[in-house]
């Protein structure tokens, strides 16, 4: 068998690097990077921490709007595989680098199969939506992580080729952060006690792309009395020079992209966790933090109604009621697996 791999963001890099692992004992993987993280703590970083195979191909694409940077990959996608006529492709998550692999094989008659397959925040605003309907909707395998992600294919007709398979994210936590709290200096070299700080991550466009609601986040966390480390994503950075942001650091410390090993250690030992990021929510219940998620909607809806995660938006009363963490719940349910969902995927592919 043979697999062309498409990944281009610190997510995927991370699925990847568990599912690649055990891919390659049985078939031949070809490992296509479009490009899409590009700065060095959020791509380069990462392969060399998870150890993953250096990429067959690089197709350097970079940023850009979303038509531009998604027509740009399905072009280099085209030519990468009808050169290597896989038998199938393999996509993961929700970025264009997600949509652009699976229109890009569907148009060449190659089957797909989508890791992360289900997920459903149901707002169309949201690139990430529509890229992640659109790839369940082109898919042959669909590789869902969570019953509920079953549940939500299934509402829109998909039930053919549909696989509950638990979450490769939980597989990588499991693998990784041992490793990460022995081999991270973050804490030290940032000075911060474990327990003592809270931690934030902040980049999907609704936030960033309007002014008014990412200087209201900012100077709502930056008025808390606690630190928040701030990992600042390099499109978020532009936005705050672009916007003129970027107001005196009271409790927010901003600081460079951290590597894998870096924000898992950071995620780890923070107090609580402030996110808009799908994969840092999921991230922080592994790690048992609370997470208080600055959208109006989540596609971990497990997370909230464990009550471990709360969904703030960018309204200041909400954020700051949320900060309280008096809404935490005392149980702790298995959400994500059993931390064997790389091998139920292998399986699955080879048939």
């Amino acid at each position: 068998m043979k697999v062309l791999t498409v990944i281009g963001a610190r997510p995927q890099f991370v699925k990847a690097a568990v599912v690649s692992k055990l891919l390659r004992r049985s078939a031949t993987e070809i490992l296509v990077h479009t490009g899409q993280h590009y700065d060095f703590n959020l791509s380069e970083i990462f392969f060399k921490e998870l150890e993953i195979p250096e990429p067959d191909y690089n197709l350097g694409i970079g940023s850009g709007l979303h038509g531009a940077q998604t027509g740009k990959m399905m072009e280099a996608l085209e030519t990468v595989i009808i050169n290597e006529m896989p038998d199938l492709v393999l996509i993961y998550g929700d970025t264009n680098s997600t949509l652009a692999g699976a229109l890009a094989a569907v148009k060449l008659n190659i089957p797909v199969a989508h890791v992360e397959a289900g997920l459903r925040s149901f707002n169309r605003k949201m690139p990430e939506e529509i890229n992640r309907v659109m790839a369940d909707h082109l898919a042959t395998w669909l590789l869902a992580p969570t019953a509920t992600a079953v549940r939500n294919l299934a509402m829109e007709g998909i039930v053919a080729g549909v696989h509950l398979t638990g979450d490769v994210m939980y597989d990588a936590f499991l693998a990784v952060s041992k490793v990460a709290r022995e081999r991270s200096t973050v804490l030290s070299t940032l000075h911060q006690i474990p327990g003592k700080y809270s931690l934030l991550t902040l980049h999907r466009a609704e936030n960033t792309d309007d002014p008014k609601r990412l200087r209201t986040i900012l100077n709502t966390l930056n008025e808390l009395d606690q630190t928040v480390i701030f990992p600042i994503h390099p499109r978020t950075r532009e936005k705050l020079k672009q916007f003129g942001l970027g107001p005196a650091e009271k409790a927010l410390r901003m600081i460079e992209p951290v590597g894998y090993f870096d924000m898992l250690n950071l995620e780890l030992n923070a107090y609580r966790i402030f996110t808009d990021s799908g994969g840092v929510q999921k991230e922080a219940y592994m790690a048992k933090v609370p997470c208080i998620t600055l959208r109006e909607e989540t596609e971990w809806v497990e997370t909230v109604e464990a009550k471990w995660n709360r969904l703030a938006g960018a309204d200041p009363e909400a954020i700051k009621t949320a900060s309280d963490l008096s809404w935490v719940g005392s149980d702790y349910p298995s959400l994500f697996g059993d931390g064997h969902a790389a091998g139920k995927i292998i399986q699955i592919l080879a048939g």
